[in-house]
């Protein structure tokens, strides 16, 4: 599977966004998908994921109230919608996909930068 996020980019504290991220060639299951970050000199850290089947979300505590991830399962593409956005939040996102409650995140996709100025 080959993930393909977008959506990033330059925004003033207190902005929003919103990322995509589709997934496309062989996909035999998704069981997560999620977002994570990694902000300059700092390692990737999660921040939302979505139970592709249930719909159940986990946020990062960071972003509880600020984001939220959706899904659209027939296009197998999920979002990040980013409301209030604090300069602590500029990072690279990433999407990765969980494929069975027995398999940790993988098939990273390129990342999007987003930055976000005070």
């Amino acid at each position: 599977v080959q993930l393909q996020a977008s959506g990033g980019g330059l925004v003033q504290a207190g902005g929003s966004l919103r990322l995509s991220c589709a997934a496309s060639g062989r996909i035999p299951s998704i069981y997560v998908m999620g977002w994570f970050r990694q902000a300059p000199g700092k390692d990737r850290t999660f921040v939302a994921s979505i139970g592709w089947s249930s719909g159940n979300t986990r946020y990062e505590d960071s972003v509880k109230g600020r984001f939220t991830i959706l899904r659209d399962n027939a296009k197998n593409t999920v979002y990040l919608q980013m409301n209030s956005l604090k300069p602590e939040d500029t990072a690279v996102y990433y999407c990765a996909v969980r494929p069975t409650p027995y398999q940790p995140f993988g098939s990273w996709g390129q990342g999007t930068l987003v930055t976000v100025s005070s």
